[in-house]
């Protein structure tokens, strides 16, 4: 077995772009070194992409948050920066619409890993719903999550859900 790196949503849009935040950018270079090590090492590095359509105003979603954000083919769809650079074809990537990647789930169902690390954004949003997701795929795998390397535009909230990922057995390192 191997460790896992799933780098969550660090897309323009998020960033830079439509639902972008102060300090956002400072994220990347901790996180493309996050990568190196982990392609060092030969473990695992997989990608989530938050991945709306024209539609998105319709949606669910889009009636709670009505920002156009992430729209596939745009280029707030696309991963930000240095950690853009770092994706490669053999990647396993998971394109969702939604918070959670059930295509993760499943497949984190499948592969067993010696522990599954989590960073990217939205820490509120995304990455709570991804890391409850790997938990319940791998209830005995260390799940972690470096708060360094992830971030909302809230640090308040940011500060909080840490704290109910900590509950949740998640292992927080910084």
């Amino acid at each position: 077995m191997s460790k896992c790196l799933i780098v969550v949503d660090y897309q323009n849009d998020f960033v830079s772009g439509s639902l972008g935040f102060e300090g956002a950018e400072l994220l990347d270079a901790r996180i493309a070194e996050k990568i190196k090590q982990y392609r060092a090492s030969g473990d695992t590095v997989m990608f989530t992409f938050d991945t709306h359509t024209d539609d998105y105003l319709n949606t669910q979603e889009g009636e709670n948050l009505p920002v156009p954000h992430c729209i596939k083919g745009t280029k707030g769809h696309e991963f930000y920066g240095e950690t853009a650079k770092l994706i490669r074809d053999t990647d396993k990537c998971f394109y969702k619409p939604g918070f959670g990647s059930d295509e993760l789930y499943e497949y984190l169902k499948d592969i067993p890993f010696d522990s599954i690390e989590l960073v990217g954004l939205v820490t509120n949003i995304c990455i709570i719903s991804n890391v409850v997701l790997a938990k319940t795929a791998q209830p005995e795998t260390p799940i972690i999550v470096d708060s360094t390397c992830i971030g909302c535009s809230d640090p308040k909230l940011n500060e909080e859900t840490l704290h109910v990922m900590r509950g949740l057995q998640v292992k927080v390192i910084d």
